[in-house]
């Protein structure tokens, strides 16, 4: 759980911290030059740093025990925590869940202030929800305010500064400094937050008028789907993105829903698979859904936004973060919660540039996500001082489905003749396939 004790860790990351942490690894305070004599440091980022992946190691106890990383999370209050638990009494992990519900909300009140639940109407006023001039912050007063014909600008969740870009995201995100613990399980007492972005990115295009709250509509119900990874790689954080996405339904409804009905529920699995991911967005078109909450992975976000967006259908991702997604034709609505990953990248390797560490190996899903954050990952340690013939990289295949293993049969070689001091897995539930891997090897892991 979120505490506030955690909370008061909060720090900001900014380009005057990069430089900081650049002068601190040229003095290399460890004094470590790459070699296995204290074990390999291990670090992961959101695809992987969850319980799900401890579960998934539990023949090996506590070999996760120091492993560190990164995930788009921001502070969350006890009573958002115990809320999403009155969905979902088990829930461990919370990554994306305030993205999700904060999803569902702007969508709605979106739809709100359109006075229509076609997509194309919604769309253009999903940017003016993160940037008006009165500030809501539940979904009972923002509502209130709309029907005062007020301009609203949401504070949920994740939008706590700052509003959308002109690309549709995020322009400030927030990131934990996730630690596990000797039983494999993420130590929440350790985890800290890191801001990334500029406020300034916020866009500054003129917003169109709403109609006036007078304006009839049209009597149809808001249709809203998730499209998300209930099976596949990325099954593992599926638990708290539908959480917060049923959060967020119910309380919509409870307030009276929108444009006076209740929010017609779907929930879809695109199973972390682009033909299954295809299939279900035909179903839920058959079904006229008007908002679609996904995809889940970018890979599978970039395969299904053109023939979603075609449709008129608006579609806001809570977890979909390659930066590959800004460029996608998306007929203006394609949206997301989580920002893209060039900002992940620096609060990813503050993390490990923490440790001193001046030699280190990526291994790297070949897809979309992967490969962007790989890319930005290696610019920013190269930025904070670590020599470019200083980082080496594995790339691999993820495969179709849930249990296909990576090939890595050459991984573990090539990380032995590197002598590196950290690793970096940036990977989805497979990642345990990975760290597998190196036990076998006999790779010995920094504790």
């Amino acid at each position: 759980m979120r505490t506030p004790a955690s909370i008061a860790r909060l720090l900001t990351i900014a380009a005057a911290a990069l430089v900081a942490v650049a002068g601190c690894s040229d003095a290399n305070p460890t004094g470590r030059s790459g070699g296995f004599a204290d074990g390999v440091h291990l670090y992961g980022s959101d695809g992987n740093m969850s319980n799900a992946l401890g579960t998934s190691l539990k023949d090996h106890p506590g070999v996760l025990a120091g492993m560190k990383g990164t995930a788009p999370l921001n502070p969350l209050s006890d009573d958002f925590i115990a809320r999403l638990r009155s969905i979902y009494p088990g829930l461990a992990d919370f990554n994306y869940a305030g993205q999700a519900y904060d999803a569902v909300v702007i969508a709605g009140l979106a739809a709100q202030i359109a006075r229509s639940t076609e997509g194309t109407e919604i769309a253009k006023f999903v940017p003016g929800v993160t940037i008006g001039t009165v500030d809501c912050s539940t979904i009972g007063e923002c509502l209130a305010l709309i029907q005062q014909g007020r301009d609203i600008v949401y504070r949920g969740i994740t939008l706590r500064r700052g509003g959308f870009t002109d690309a549709g995201e995020p322009a400030l995100a927030t990131y934990g400094t996730l630690h596990f613990s000797r039983d494999n399980k993420i130590d929440d007492g350790k985890t800290e937050y890191v801001g990334a972005g500029n406020e300034t990115d916020t866009t500054k295009a003129r917003q169109p008028n709403p109609p006036p709250v007078s304006q009839k509509v049209d009597g149809k119900g808001l249709k809203l789907a998730t499209l998300l990874g209930k099976t596949g790689q990325l099954a593992g954080l599926y638990p708290p993105m539908y959480t917060g996405a049923r959060l967020a339904i119910r309380e919509l409804n409870a307030a009276g829903g929108i444009l006076g009905h209740p929010v017609d529920y779907i929930e879809a699995d695109d199973g972390t698979n682009p033909d299954k991911a295809k299939q279900a967005v035909e179903e839920l078109l058959a079904q006229k859904v008007n908002v679609i909450i996904g995809a889940g992975a970018s890979g599978i976000s970039k395969v299904v936004i053109p023939r979603i967006t075609e449709a008129g259908v608006l579609m806001i991702s809570p977890c979909a973060t390659s930066d590959e997604l800004i460029s996608v034709p998306d007929h203006g609505l394609f949206f997301r919660t989580a920002a893209p990953d060039q900002l992940q990248a620096k609060a990813l390797a503050d993390v490990v540039m923490r440790d001193g560490g001046q030699k280190l190996f990526i291994v790297a899903r070949d897809d979309s996500w992967g490969q962007g954050l790989l890319n930005n990952l290696k610019a920013n340690l190269e930025a904070a001082g670590v020599q470019a013939a200083s980082i080496k990289v594995f790339t691999y295949k993820p495969g179709e489905n849930a249990n296909d293993q990576p090939n890595v049969t050459a991984l573990p070689k090539q990380i032995k003749d590197f002598a590196p001091d950290g690793v970096v897995i940036l990977g989805f539930d497979e990642s345990a396939h990975v760290i597998d891997a190196l036990l076998t090897a006999g790779i010995p892991l920094h504790e």
